[in-house]
């Protein structure tokens, strides 16, 4: 009887050794750049869209770097107490490295780096479980911006619409979603028909370390205490 492809042994070693050497090729990446430039920032980001990050990100890649993915494997790589950490004072921007958040390391000057943060701002359709940033309701009416074609499709959304004389009309109130509730699959596509982007892709800066002096620290959130976090 041939053997049952169920109980052959599957070897693993080799997607083990995979997933740590690619840590640690990262880990090396982010201390070669921490040697290079002259100051590290700790950034989170909302609604990321990989293609305008990119683009962003092509923009800065003569003077910074960036980098996005486990935070626990970029804080290894920082150091985490005094005894670990690679330059003095990375283990204060290391703590902050948490939920979607990314580094860059630049050698533009800090006014520089604000101004670009600050102005960066992508409007974007919204996502299935993104939350609504505002009320969109529609009357009851005509929807001009509607083929007949599109009748059955609207129905299916859960829109209560019917033709009339050929022409697409909502035959009562429809709330397509709520300020502050969670976007179901028929209210992101809806709202992709009528061309309303709710979502917007920003970075903001957390926090800021420098080679200055002993290395040189700031946070920029003044709900983010330091204090809060070593103790974390």
């Amino acid at each position: 009887m041939p053997k049952s492809k169920r109980n052959r042994p599957v070897t693993l070693s080799k997607t083990k050794k995979k997933g740590r050497e690619h840590k640690e090729a990262i880990v090396n990446s982010i201390r070669e750049a921490a040697d290079k430039y002259a100051s590290m920032y700790v950034f989170a980001f909302e609604n990321m869209r990989n293609l305008k990050f990119k683009e962003f990100r092509e923009q800065l890649k003569s003077s910074s770097r960036f980098f996005l993915g486990s935070n626990k494997v970029m804080q290894v790589a920082l150091g985490r107490s005094v005894a670990d950490e690679m330059r003095p004072g990375l283990r204060k921007i290391s703590k902050f490295l948490r939920g979607d958040s990314g580094l860059f390391l630049t050698n533009l000057s800090e006014e520089e780096v604000k101004k670009l943060f600050d102005s960066f701002e992508v409007y974007d359709f919204a996502r299935t479980g993104s939350i609504a940033t505002e009320k969109v309701e529609l009357k009851e009416g005509p929807l001009t911006e509607f083929t007949h074609e599109m009748e059955p499709f609207l129905r299916k959304q859960g829109m209560p619409v019917r033709l009339n004389k050929g022409a697409v009309e909502l035959i009562s109130d429809f709330v397509v979603c709520d300020e502050g509730k969670p976007l179901s699959p028929e209210s992101a596509r809806i709202l992709r028909l009528l061309g309303m982007k709710l979502a917007v892709f920003k970075l903001r800066l957390i926090c800021r370390w420098s080679e200055e002096g002993d290395g040189d620290f700031e946070v920029y959130n003044a709900e983010l205490e330091e204090s809060d976090i070593e103790s974390s």
